[in-house]
């Protein structure tokens, strides 16, 4: 590990800082918060001050804490839908490109269905239909991004179902699941792993745009997103509150972008 960061570009060492730092901050929320999540300290729309450093919300809430607690909820839950999401799409595009037949036109065509429609306009239908809760919320996105992952995995697996050594796999006799595991992911890792990366920004992205819309996380639990919606109005009295958030979204999504550069590289076997 060392070695590998001292490898490293300075962008992609500034981006895990960044992400580093993020990801400290929501796991330690409760510790260095000033106040709680939901906590109401003054009136509303407070200027910053030194009991409040980046002043109150619309209901008189620290913005401060909210944005601490924000990291953990948002950067969490986008963790845990690119988990789903990848895993399940991963699985999916390596056994039918191992599989091949039927299957593998069954599981095409499907996906081809799902990403013919484009994301935001199926979450917002999906979620007019389930109701927007976080488990819902996770479950729709999750959906959503099987399909892109499936199609990459599938691809870079059938660069390697091909090969010798996994010929020689099977005529020893080893089941799917062992040539999944043993001789086709170990060749993709790589890939698979920036294209984590990849999916990442685009739900963290995602939730932040559908908490922004009013359905995704839902108060009063913290979110980035929402956040800028809460105090967006604050921006036509030249206060930049609202463009915290804002920028910590942002700067988040370039934080990751530039750590995913780097994997690309590593993993096109470039050395300049």
């Amino acid at each position: 590990m060392v070695k590998l960061l001292k490898s490293a570009p300075p962008t992609a060492i500034a981006g895990m800082i960044v992400l580093f730092a993020v990801l400290l901050t929501g796991i330690l929320a409760p510790l260095v918060s000033p106040y709680g999540e939901t906590q109401v300290v003054g009136g509303a729309y407070q200027p910053w001050s030194r009991a409040h450093p980046l002043g109150t919300d619309n209901l008189g809430r620290d913005m401060l804490s909210r944005m601490i607690y924000g990291a953990r909820n948002t950067v969490g839950l986008a963790l845990l839908t690119t988990g789903i999401a990848f895993s399940v799409g991963a699985f999916l595009g390596m056994f039918a490109a191992l599989r091949s037949g039927w299957l593998d036109e069954v599981l095409s065509r499907m996906v081809d269905v799902l990403m013919a429609v484009p994301p935001l306009i199926l979450a917002l239908m999906l979620l007019a239909i389930v109701g927007p809760s976080i488990p819902n919320m996770v479950g729709v996105i999750a959906v959503i991004y099987v399909a892109p992952v499936y199609r990459l995995a599938r691809a870079a697996a059938m660069n390697v179902v091909g090969l010798d050594f996994v010929e020689a796999a099977r005529l020893r006799g080893e089941g799917t699941f062992r040539l999944l595991r043993r001789e086709i992911l170990p060749n993709i890792g790589s890939t698979l792993i920036a294209e984590f990366g990849v999916r990442f920004c685009f739900v963290f992205l995602f939730i932040a745009a559908l908490s922004f819309l009013g359905i995704g996380i839902q108060p009063p639990t913290a979110d980035w997103g929402s956040m800028v919606k809460e105090n967006a109005t604050l921006i036509t009295f030249g206060d930049i509150t609202p463009l915290i958030p804002a920028g910590a979204i942002a700067l988040l999504t370039i934080a990751i972008n530039l750590i995913v550069d780097w994997m690309l590289h590593r993993a096109s076997g470039l050395k300049s």
